[in-house]
């Protein structure tokens, strides 16, 4: 009987590549492995599916879970793959997830055994020191690692929750050996090799550890995993820094440089960058003579990664961070058997991936869906419902153009979605019962007004009726009861969009429209007492409301079918009236109101009265009534003319500086091609600007930079342009030149055309 510890590296193509050979040279008859023993059933899963995977063990009912990755590149996978083949028993020998969770872990940390031997070969990182005596060997030597391993461990009291591991360790090598296997091979963490070798405690010790252990009941499978999660920086205490590196390390069959870097300049190329044949050679050269330098047997990945930036990036770390992303960390995703075993709704979800032809990808990509398609639209309900589960694969994008029934998504899927479906088990068979019992669930707990009309939304677009009509009534009694205007003001905008889905996505949505105009009605009878004696952050958060009200009174009401091209008052809106609300309805020829959509149209123009009553209001803060001036013109219920009075009067010198300011920034709050075509609000500010004194300039500096910044970089320049065309740019500052403190500077300037000239 003999038993062979190989010690090793987590996620190391070296040792990988190492064991296997090692396995093949011994042909043992028990193959154990580190890992939970409660998942020995699914290790015959292992050759049909494509690594990443991970192990998932989690406690059903609990947040509580433990993942167990592997790799391609992982030693223990190609033990696992192994045994498998040749019809060896593998077993995990680990201590059971029961234990690991009930404990949430119990911490695994200790020394750091790869820095300590870097740091005695005269290293400083140990990844290089263990890519030079183990990755480019071509071979482990396994015996050196125990007596290095030894030598670090010598004097280490392991920690409780270590000292339980290895004690299980030793169980299961006790029961193997009492099995009567004769040639076991055991894989583990190098840290482990000395715990499991020479004279080892007794078994009645290891038991008396063992003894009383809490335990909780804990299910196990396979799910799927990403480079991106395999990665150090994701959290995993076992990870790495370059999944991808070392895929490419162990898949690599030969010239495993020159290959690297003819894929990096395929990855440049895909993005536009010219890299020629010409390139990879030189940058394998410089790498090369790198490694040299630096005494290392094969160029690593410093060496690579600085033959990339220098050669084939010129220096822009941009291309080298692409680099870094698509191959250095990888964006491969794993696959698990159709065998594994799953919650009914992991299955449901996998059918419906199927069935609207969406697969996963860890590689985020876009989504563009046009609703009116059936396909598109029962995507669309698919990612809404997840998005209620918490499963968050695809994020809403912002859509081109202006029609409601366009959808961007940005669609990236993420190992941990598996454990939120296996605790969404319990709301439901399929997405969509869970997610109605998970609307249904929300509405009876939602503490706000605001939520609940977004809810109410996310019903709608997830195609729930089944939840809608008990989340309707929660928001219906709640809007009764709610006497804030701002909740009504906050919630009114997700109601009116939801009002709309009825339209777009012939979902019914029946009663929200009278919800909706109910709120409306509601928020204009409390929105003059809600202006009232307000704080500038008050002013500035009603201001977002108030646009975001108007923004929903337009989707509430139709715009006329064919608007007139003339102002009844002679004038148009300064921007071409293409503002959240459009043209007003318009007087035929016999001065009659054209034909318009009766009470819809009504609710608009009680909305734009009460805007008008409200700017009328003496004391009202600044920043509200030049927002409120800026929408009434937009809404063709000001003429330019009488905005450009109102700001005259704002403006004014028996008003404070900062109170015209303020008054200035919410009426130019958007876009600022109103004072590139309205000479005389130009004219206005410019006066204004331009009458202050030093002092109250500076005063005022900070709001004005902040209105102007919000301007398009076209808009600024095009403003500019016209104050100068105005002549108040450019004579206006011949006037202000001090001549006797520019006389050195122009003596300088005539020096140098003189040379010049030469």
């Amino acid at each position: 009987m003999s038993v062979t510890v190989l010690g090793v590296r987590h996620h190391g193509p070296g040792s990988a590549r190492a064991v296997r050979a090692e396995l093949a040279r011994l042909r043992p008859d028990a193959i154990l492995i580190e890992g939970p023993p409660e998942a020995d059933a699914l290790i015959a899963l292992a050759p049909e599916m494509e690594p990443p995977v991970a192990l998932l063990a989690h406690v059903p009912g609990s947040t509580r879970s433990a993942f167990w990755p592997f790799a391609l590149f992982s030693p223990e996978w190609q033990a696992i793959l192994y045994g498998t083949a040749e019809g060896v028993p593998v077993r995990f020998v680990d201590l059971p997830a029961v234990h690991t969770l009930a404990t949430d872990g119990g911490g695994t940390a200790h020394a750091d055994p790869l820095g300590e031997l870097a740091a005695a070969a005269g290293y400083d990182d140990p990844e290089r020191w263990w890519e030079d005596v183990v990755e480019h060997r071509g071979d482990t030597p396994f015996q050196t690692i125990a007596e290095a391993m030894a030598a670090v461990r010598e004097g280490h009291e392991p920690g409780p929750h270590e000292a339980r591991r290895e004690a299980h360790m030793r169980r299961c090598l006790r029961a193997a050996v009492k099995e009567g296997f004769e040639r076991i091979a055991v894989v583990c963490g190098a840290w482990h090799v000395p715990a499991l070798t020479g004279a080892l405690p007794s078994a009645t010790a290891d038991n008396a550890l063992l003894r009383g252990l809490p335990k909780v009941r804990a299910e196990l499978t396979w799910v799927p995993w990403t480079y991106g999660r395999l990665a150090s920086h994701s959290g995993y205490g076992a990870g790495i820094t370059s999944p991808g590196w070392y895929h490419h390390l162990f898949t690599a069959p030969d010239r495993p440089v020159e290959r690297w870097l003819t894929y990096a300049a395929a990855a440049l190329r895909e993005e536009g960058t010219a890299v020629s044949p010409a390139h990879v050679i030189e940058a394998v050269r410089l790498a090369e003579t790198l490694a040299a330098l630096r005494g290392r047997p094969l160029a690593g990945l410093s060496e690579v990664t600085e033959a990339v930036r220098a050669v084939l990036c010129d220096g822009d770390e941009l291309l080298v961070r692409l680099v870094q992303r698509r191959l250095v960390v990888g964006d491969r995703l794993g696959s698990v058997s159709p065998r594994t075993p799953m919650v009914p709704l992991q299955r449901d979800l996998r059918e419906q991936q199927r069935r609207v032809k969406l697969g996963v990808e860890a590689l985020e990509r876009e989504l563009d869906l046009d609703l009116r398609k059936p396909l598109d639209l029962a995507r669309s309900r698919l990612l809404h419902r997840l998005r209620l589960l918490g499963v968050e694969w695809g994020r809403p994008g912002e859509a081109r153009g202006r029609g409601t029934f366009r959808e961007v998504w940005h669609l990236a899927w993420r190992p941990e979605y598996d454990l939120v479906l296996i605790e969404s088990a319990a709301l439901g068979t399929t997405v969509e019962s869970a997610a109605t019992q998970r609307a249904r669930t929300l509405g009876g707990t939602a503490v706000s007004l605001a939520e609940l009309a977004g809810l109410v939304e996310r019903c709608l677009l997830a195609d729930l009726g089944g939840a809608l009509p008990q989340v309707l009534a929660a928001l219906s009694d709640r809007a009764a009861l709610d006497t804030d205007v701002t909740h009504l003001m906050a919630a009114l905008p997700s109601m009116v969009r939801a009002q709309r889905y009825g339209d777009v996505r012939a979902t019914p949505a029946d009663g929200l429209e009278a919800i909706a105009e109910s709120m409306l009605d509601r928020v204009r009878a409390g929105l003059p007492a809600a202006v009232t004696g307000i704080s500038d952050e008050a002013a500035a958060g009603l201001v977002e409301q108030l646009e975001a009200v108007h923004a929903a009174v337009a989707l509430l009401t139709p715009l006329p079918e064919h608007p007139s091209s003339s102002d009844p008052a002679g004038e148009s809106p300064a921007d071409g009236g293409d503002g959240p609300l459009g043209s007003p309805p318009r007087a035929d020829s016999s001065g009659a109101q054209a034909p318009a959509a009766g009470g819809r149209v009504a609710a608009r123009e009680r909305w734009l009265a009460t805007l008008r009553a409200v700017c009328d209001r003496p004391r009202l803060h600044a920043l509200i009534e030049g927002r409120l001036v800026r929408l009434l013109l937009d809404a063709g219920e000001l003429t330019a003319s009488a905005a450009g009075g109102r700001m005259a009067r704002s403006m004014s010198r028996g008003n404070p500086p900062a109170r015209a300011a303020a008054w200035v920034e919410g009426f130019m709050a958007g876009k600022g091609l109103l004072l590139v075509h309205d000479s005389r609000l130009l004219t206005l500010v410019d006066d204004w600007l331009t009458g202050l004194t030093p002092e109250e300039f500076t005063g005022v500096l900070p709001l004005l930079r902040r209105t102007f910044s919000r301007f398009e970089a076209p808009e600024r320049r095009a403003i500019g342009q016209r104050v100068r065309a105005s002549g108040g740019g450019e004579e206006g500052s011949r006037r202000q030149v001090d001549e006797g403190r520019a006389a050195p500077a122009v003596r300088t300037v005539e020096m140098i055309l003189e040379v010049a000239r030469g």
